[in-house]
């Protein structure tokens, strides 16, 4: 059962509590102000057309500022929220870099510019790159979290994520914990309950702090949150220590940050505070409160101001007379007033930086170093055992790869290992690596593909390497926020700052027996969409060897997508190429020579053009087939170089016709070769359906293969 902490709301004359001297509610008075100067100064230039957006942290500070007397920077690991500012100026971060921020200058250590102001990240003091979207960063703590209990137990992993590229700053201590906040209306977001579930069952060092302002911008909390209260839902998560305090009260604020920041260090598990704070402006200047707030609540929240009541203590208790608190205000107005200057005169980011840092400026997947020579061992085997030699190889030779997704570990239940032969997935691909690598490195998730990701996200952050599995790309979809908006962009939005390189293995395709329209899709197209994330679409086993190795070495998040139908075919056979064997990405295979015609395909159509390309011979006709690979790098080198001796090209893939990634291919054919073309492109693929499915399973002639061969022989004869 949780541990809940009740606290009265703190009176203004309420008695010094142990450990708050004189200086240090000071030093507390002087953040929260200096957080509210920032934020009037940005309204302030906002107003002047200085700067392009705005959003406060008003009301918030009092709790901010207590807590960052507990939190380490360099040590402790940071996920905040965009109200946060009291916090990070508590942390280190200084009003000029807030304000460069606010500008979008060049020098802006959060985000060189790319992103809102607010939008915290700072690497050296462990604050981690925070993004526009609300809720995603739950799960991404938790993955931090297990970070700091792998490394615990792992010195060479460590070691390894220390040389590893952006591994700088990657650290690791005995008591540090992992912080993450939010406003009460991401917890509406199943992000943070996915968190929680996860954070409670592991234990995790992990600091909730959801800053309760009543609104998510003009949604009262008792619309957002059952019952308007988020700690009384929470409560019976076991083990997770959950207090309720006045978080406009810093003396009331501290006491309850202390003790829980404690039971997070003292590894007893997660906890969470609940701050009721208030929010005196409006939740940006994009929104006017007084559409949907009345007067006596606004005057109600007016009276709740942390600043106002904090300075009214701090004389009555005798800390500063009224002439000291002025002589502070006004020291803090020179800071900020110099601070903007000097950020309204900053250099703005070049224009030609828009296209720096989306993949990583280090490690090039695509060059000489990832081609190296196969060994091959072995009788042929399957795709399934490639992958799984693979993993075992990369494995035993790289301490911070974890593997993990639903159903991947052997067995969840450790005294059943010994008499079962354990599952290893649906596809059997991971069956065998708990045994040889443990439960903390070959683990089951919960069913949650968000969490998922995010946590994924969160170790890769940290510099481990996971290697997760989405079980079916039929269910990757709510899982997309955090990988279109999160993984794919973290690196460009902290100008490399932050990366994420993992790896996400996902069987794609149909042509199952029973598959219906749940087993069946692809979408591959929709990812190519998503810069800064690599695609991987092997055809063979010796490629999915190859290309999984590059995927795990390579510095940037990597989609491996692996044809469900491919996993057992004798066509798709190979012997196993060594333990160093790797394929550079946007390296298209020659399948087959030709002159009359190019077919482009890749995944489970290679075969089937194959086959097509074999009986157009018959009559005359040769047929070059270019498997791409990979689609993300893919290569267009090798399109040109065929396009202009074939002069006639079919595209063949298993997407649908509309907006499926084979009509890239074609409308670049069109656009930059069209003048050595002699017949129009012709297209194969699924028709404008939910799936691409085809019932029959025969290995001969199938329906989509009689395709591809009237396509061959159409353009041929045009």
């Amino acid at each position: 059962m949780a541990l809940q902490t009740r606290v009265k709301l703190a009176k203004l004359d309420a008695p010094k509590v142990h450990g708050l001297d004189h200086d240090t509610l000071i030093r507390i008075y002087r953040a929260m102000f200096l957080s509210r100067r920032l934020d009037d100064r940005e309204i302030q230039l906002k107003r002047q057309n200085k700067i392009y957006f705005q959003i406060s942290s008003a009301g918030h500070e009092a709790v901010c500022a207590a807590m960052g007397f507990f939190l380490r920077p360099g040590v402790d690991w940071i996920y905040p929220y965009y109200r946060d500012r009291a916090l990070c100026l508590m942390l280190g971060v200084t009003p000029l870099e807030m304000l460069l921020a606010a500008v979008g200058a060049k020098d802006d250590p959060s985000s060189g510019g790319r992103q809102m102001p607010s939008h915290w990240g700072q690497p050296k003091l462990n604050i981690v790159s925070k993004s526009s979207c609300t809720g995603t960063q739950f799960v991404q703590a938790v993955g931090a979290a297990e970070a700091t209990l792998y490394y615990e137990g792992r010195p060479k992993a460590l070691a390894q994520a220390k040389k590893a590229p952006l591994g700088e700053y990657v650290n690791h201590q005995r008591e540090e914990i992992v912080y993450v906040s939010g406003g009460e209306g991401a917890t509406s977001e199943g992000e943070f309950w996915e968190s929680l579930n996860v954070a409670c069952a592991k234990k995790l060092p992990l600091l909730y702090l959801v800053e309760d302002n009543g609104y998510a911008i003009s949604v009262p909390v008792e619309v957002q949150t059952a019952g308007g209260s988020i700690s009384k839902l929470v409560r019976d998560f076991p083990g997770l220590h959950v207090a309720e305090c006045d978080g406009t009260d810093p003396i009331e604020s501290y006491s309850v940050c202390k003790e829980a920041v404690q039971y997070c260090r003292d590894r007893r598990g997660p906890a969470l505070i609940h701050a009721h704070v208030t929010r005196p402006y409006s939740h940006s200047l994009s929104d006017d409160e007084k559409l949907y707030k009345t007067a006596e609540e606004r005057e109600e929240e007016a009276r709740r101001d942390p600043i106002s009541k904090l300075a009214l203590f701090l004389v009555r208790e005798g800390i500063l007379d009224q002439k000291q608190i002025e002589s502070l205000e006004a020291e803090i107005d020179n800071e900020v007033r110099e601070a903007a200057d000097l950020a309204l005169a900053a250099e703005e980011p070049s224009i030609d930086s828009i296209r720096m840092n989306v993949y990583s400026p280090d490690v090039d997947p695509t060059s000489a170093a990832f081609e190296t020579p196969g060994h091959p061992e072995g009788k042929p085997d399957t795709m399934v055992s490639a992958i799984n030699r693979t993993l075992k190889d990369e494995m035993a030779r790289e301490p911070r790869i974890v593997v993990f997704g639903e159903d991947v570990a052997d067995a969840s239940k450790l005294d059943a290992l010994p008499v079962v032969s354990g599952k290893g997935g649906v596809f059997k691909l991971t069956h065998g690596l708990q045994r040889l690598f443990g439960d903390d490195r070959v683990f089951n998730s919960p069913l949650a593909e968000a969490s998922i990701i995010g946590r994924a996200i969160g170790m890769a952050t940290r510099r481990l390497k996971p290697v997760v599995e989405i079980q079916f790309f039929d269910y990757i979809w709510p899982a997309m926020m955090q990988l279109r908006d999160e993984l794919s962009m973290l690196r460009y939005r902290s100008a490399n700052n932050f990366s994420a390189p993992m790896v996400i293995r996902v069987p794609i395709g149909g042509y199952l027996r029973g598959g219906g329209p749940y087993h069946s899709q692809s979408g591959e197209s929709i990812f190519a969409h998503c810069p800064g994330i690599r695609i991987a679409f092997p055809s063979t086993a010796a490629d999915a060897a190859g290309l999984l190795r590059t995927a795990i070495r390579c510095d940037d998040p990597v989609m491996f997508l692996e044809h469900k139908h491919l996993y057992r075919q004798t066509y798709s056979k190979s012997e196993y190429p060594g333990q160093d064997f790797m394929l550079p990405f946007g390296k298209a295979s020659l399948r087959r020579e030709g002159d009359d015609v190019l077919v482009i395909t890749w995944g489970a159509l290679v075969q089937r053009t194959l086959v097509a390309a074999h009986q157009a011979e018959k009559e005359g006709i040769t047929t070059a087939v270019l498997d791409l690979r990979t689609i993300a790098p893919y290569d267009w080198d090798a399109i040109a170089a065929l396009v202009k001796k074939t002069s006639r090209v079919v595209v063949a893939h298993e997407d649908q016709l509309t907006c499926g990634f084979g009509a890239e291919i074609a409308a670049r054919i069109a656009g930059e070769l069209f003048q050595y073309l002699d017949a129009p492109i012709r297209r194969v693929g699924a028709l404008d359906a939910p799936v691409a499915y085809a019932p029959e399973l025969e290995e001969a002639i199938l329906p989509q293969t009689h395709d591809i061969l009237k396509a061959i022989k159409d353009t041929v004869s045009y």
